[in-house]
C-alpha cells in the first residue's frame, strides 16, 4: 500500500525571496511536519491575487508557486502542468506580504510518487518510471502516468493536487495500491 496525500496551493521560497517578503535573516516558523523527512508547513502565508498561500519549508534553492487547475482557471492565470522543480520557461506570478513582493515561477504540480532508494529496490522501481496507483475511496479511481521520484530518505507517498484529491473523494490522505 502507498500513502496518498493531497496538497493544496503552496509556495516554496528561496532565501532571497524569503527575506524580501518577511525581512532580513528571517527564519520560517514550523506549523507542522509534512510526511517527507525535513519538510514542513510554515505558519507564514503570502498573498497571490485574492488567495492566501501557505509557505512550505525548508528554504529551497529556487522559489516556485504551485496551484491547481481550478485556481488557474478561476484567477485567469496561465500555469503549466509540470513536475515540482521544473520551472524553466514557465509564467511568473507576483506574491506579496505587507513587507514586499516578488515574482516567482508558477506551475500546476504534476502528481508524483516519492520513493526511497530502499523502497525502489523492494518494488523494482526506477527514477522517472511511470506507474499507476488505485485508490478505493468513496469515489474509486486509478491515477496513471505517475512519475517516480527517488530520493535517499523519502517516505513512500503519492502526492496529488487538490483537484485530483477532490475528484477521488480524498480528504487529507488515504492509502492506494501501486499497480
Amino acid at each position: 500500500m502507498v500513502l496518498v496525500e493531497v496538497s493544496n496551493r503552496h509556495v516554496h521560497l528561496c532565501k532571497d525571496d524569503l527575506e524580501v517578503l518577511f525581512g532580513k535573516d528571517y527564519a520560517l516558523t514550523k506549523l507542522k511536519d509534512l510526511s517527507q523527512p525535513g519538510e514542513f508547513a510554515a505558519e507564514e502565508k503570502v498573498s497571490f491575487q485574492n488567495l492566501e498561500v501557505r509557505v512550505l519549508g525548508p528554504v529551497r534553492a529556487h522559489s516556485q508557486l504551485e496551484i491547481s487547475h481550478t485556481d488557474a482557471r478561476n484567477l485567469k492565470h496561465k500555469a503549466e502542468l509540470r513536475l515540482s522543480g521544473d520551472v524553466a520557461d514557465v509564467p511568473v506570478a507576483e506574491i506579496s506580504t505587507e513587507l514586499g513582493s516578488v515574482k516567482v515561477p508558477i506551475i500546476i504540480a504534476k502528481r508524483h510518487l516519492h520513493c526511497s532508494e530502499e523502497d525502489a529496490k523492494r518494488l523494482s522501481l526506477k527514477d522517472g518510471q511511470l506507474v499507476s496507483v488505485r485508490v478505493d475511496n468513496t469515489r474509486p479511481m486509478t491515477f496513471h502516468d505517475i512519475p517516480v521520484r527517488i530520493k535517499e530518505n523519502a517516505k513512500l507517498a503519492l502526492h496529488l493536487d487538490a483537484d485530483e484529491g477532490n475528484a477521488a473523494g480524498i480528504q487529507g490522505m488515504c492509502e492506494g495500491e501501486l499497480i
